[in-house]
């Protein structure tokens, strides 16, 4: 049996690693977790122990419970677990995000959970590593997702909201309250006072008790007249569309935030008045410089255009194989609109 073999297995609770006796990312309860990042979809509740970044502690104490047992490390750190040495690596995905590295008597496996190559104004930037296996998401895995720089979404977006103002209108974005809306406010920052729903507002002061920066924002709460909210901006949950506490505000002008919107005309976001290209996962390009310089010898693809992807690779000289996971798009959407409902109370 190879050594790749004997490091990852694929499991139906998830990538088991047998001989650290641990998961990344698993989906059901497990002795051990390693967890990539704070997404629900890849941080889930019932783990008897969990390992994370510092940065997504605070995060994951949040959304499954101070109680839980929870250790962490700095990016870069290195903790040897029954002989295989583990490390958190950037994955520029969301805030405390990480690539997770593996190594076992010279053999090297990265999980790189969700991440994006682009950079942008709030993460810590993907940080590109060796290895011999590399598994990688492929949320965008098509060649039409090209995603445009962070200051040119900067200037679109805020000029979106001028527009808005000078037709009396008040701007929403609607984004997933941990990575989107962050974002978000970093790319809005100056433009107006931005105020935020309140399942990104406790989410936020979670990261900010952990002495991470954000810019400033106010609490939307359901007793701020019209008159507070006329022109400003408010960053929310996709949840909220349709809800009575939308329907309260002053003329309201609506944005989903989204890679898909890439795509004119996406039917399951008709009810918006405008949607933009902002992702938190990388897109064609990123995706295969990152796994070019892996320089990996064996390339698993997950969730997304995992078919058309792997058969890229595959047809440029990259080894490659599907590997079929329970995250993705709809996963994050089902988990994250419930975990927004829960952390709004």
């Amino acid at each position: 049996m190879s050594t790749e073999k004997r490091l990852i297995k694929f499991t139906k609770k998830g990538i088991y690693c047998p001989q650290g006796k641990f998961y990344l990312d698993p989906w059901y309860p497990v002795d051990y977790a390693i967890i990539s990042h704070g997404h629900a979809d890849h941080a889930r509740w019932g783990m008897k122990r969990y390992l994370c970044t510092d940065d997504s502690k605070a995060i994951l104490q949040h959304r499954l419970g101070a109680d839980i047992t929870i250790e962490s490390m700095p990016y870069g750190k290195e903790l040897t677990i029954n002989g295989v040495k583990v490390s958190f690596h950037p994955a520029g995905h969301v805030i405390g995000s990480a690539q997770i590295r593996l190594e076992y008597k010279g053999y090297i496996v990265v999980f790189t959970g969700d991440y994006k190559t682009q950079p942008d104004f709030i993460t810590t930037p993907f940080e590109s590593i060796k290895c011999n296996t590399f598994i990688t998401e492929s949320t965008f895995g098509l060649p039409i997702y090209n995603w445009k720089t962070e200051e040119d979404l900067q200037s679109e977006l805020q000029s979106w909201v001028k527009t808005n103002q000078q037709n009396d209108r008040t701007s929403v974005f609607l984004g997933y309250s941990l990575g989107k809306a962050q974002r978000l406010m970093s790319l809005l920052d100056g433009c107006d006072d931005i105020y935020v729903h309140r399942s990104i507002h406790n989410l936020n002061n979670a990261i900010s008790g952990s002495g991470i920066g954000l810019p400033e924002t106010k609490l939307w709460s359901a007793d701020l007249d019209k008159k507070t909210l006329q022109n400003k901006i408010i960053i929310a949950p996709p949840a909220i569309l349709g809800s009575r506490m939308l329907k309260r505000l002053p003329n309201p002008a609506t944005a989903i935030c989204s890679g898909w919107m890439q795509i004119r005309g996406n039917r399951r976001w008709q009810a918006v008045d405008a949607g933009f290209a902002v992702s938190d996962h990388a897109d064609w390009n990123g995706l295969i410089d990152a796994v070019k310089a892996s320089e990996a010898e064996q390339v698993y693809v997950t969730h997304g255009s995992q078919a058309v992807f792997s058969k890229y690779l595959n047809e440029i000289g990259i080894k490659a194989d599907e590997l079929i996971t329970e995250y993705g798009d709809e996963a994050l959407a089902k988990a994250e609109e419930e975990t927004d409902k829960v952390t709004a109370e």
